[in-house]
């Protein structure tokens, strides 16, 4: 399976690496890895809905 980093997926979403961190810690991205202090998140991983907003796109 492919990877990609934190920074690599802000960027394809168009994110925070902070919230794209977040998003690792709460589980709620599917697939992703933890390798000591790096998220590894898989290449085919699909943004998950923004729940701070009713129609989960960002501002």
């Amino acid at each position: 399976m492919e990877y990609m980093t934190v920074r690599e997926a802000a960027e394809k979403w168009n994110i925070t690496e902070r919230w794209v961190q977040k998003l690792c810690e709460e589980n709620r991205i599917k697939g992703v890895v933890r390798f000591s202090k790096v998220w590894m998140i898989p290449k085919g991983a699909v943004k998950p809905i923004d729940g701070r907003r009713k129609d989960g796109e960002p501002r």
